[in-house]
C-alpha cells in the first residue's frame, strides 16, 4: 500500500519536509578588531566558521612581528542552518554585531565565493585588498596553483590581476596573474559612450 501527500496538505503546513535544510555561509559583522575573538568563540560553540587572514609584518618601536590580518576587516563567515536558535547562538557571541541581510531576512554568501577565497589563500601567492568591482572580463585560470578559479580580470598599469569578490560585503581580494594563464569566459561590458577601437 502506498501513501501520497496532496498539495493541500503541504500548503496547510501539516506536512513537514523530511529533508533537513542545508547549512549555508553567512557574513557576521563584528566589532572593530573582534574578528579573531568571534571566530574563537564560534569554534567553542561548534559553529563552523571561516576567518580569511593573510600574514603581514607589523612594526612597533622595539620590534617587528608577523601577524595574521583579516582579509575582510570586520567580518567572519559562519556556516549554519538558519533557525532562530542558531541565529541567537551566533549573535550572542562576544563581538558579533549582526548577520548581514535585509531587515529580518539574512542573506547567504554563495559557497563558490567562500571556496574561491580559501583556494586563493591556500595557494600561497601574494594577495591584497582590492576595490570591489562590478565590471570586467570574467575569466577562469587554466594552469598553476589557482587552476579552475574564476573571477574578474583587470589591468593595472602593465600588470593583470585576478579579483575575487564577496558580493554581499562589496569587498574584494586580488592577486597578480599572468595573462596567458587565463581564458575569458565572458568579456567585459563596454562602458556607455565607449566606441570600438
Amino acid at each position: 500500500m502506498t501513501s501520497s501527500i496532496s498539495a493541500r496538505e503541504i500548503e496547510s503546513g501539516w506536512v513537514v519536509s523530511a529533508v533537513p535544510p542545508l547549512p549555508l555561509w553567512y557574513a557576521v559583522y563584528t566589532r572593530s578588531n573582534f574578528e579573531k575573538r568571534v571566530a574563537k568563540e564560534l569554534a567553542a560553540k561548534s559553529v563552523e566558521h571561516y576567518l580569511p587572514v593573510v600574514p603581514q609584518v607589523h612594526q612597533w618601536k622595539d620590534r617587528r612581528k608577523m601577524i595574521d590580518v583579516p582579509v575582510f576587516p570586520g567580518y567572519v563567515f559562519a556556516r549554519f542552518c538558519d533557525s532562530l536558535k542558531t541565529r541567537l547562538q551566533v549573535l550572542r557571541t562576544a563581538g558579533a554585531v549582526r548577520i548581514l541581510g535585509q531587515g529580518e531576512r539574512i542573506e547567504p554568501v554563495p559557497d563558490v565565493q567562500i571556496e574561491s577565497i580559501r583556494r586563493l589563500l591556500k595557494a600561497d601567492v601574494p594577495c591584497f585588498a582590492h576595490p570591489f568591482l562590478r565590471e570586467g572580463a570574467w575569466v577562469r585560470v587554466k594552469r598553476g596553483p589557482l587552476r579552475g578559479l574564476e573571477g574578474l580580470l583587470v589591468r593595472v598599469k602593465s600588470k593583470s590581476r585576478l579579483v575575487l569578490s564577496v558580493t554581499l560585503l562589496s569587498q574584494s581580494v586580488a592577486t597578480e596573474i599572468d595573462i596567458s594563464d587565463v581564458e575569458v569566459l565572458r568579456p567585459a561590458r563596454k562602458k556607455s559612450g565607449e566606441g570600438v577601437r
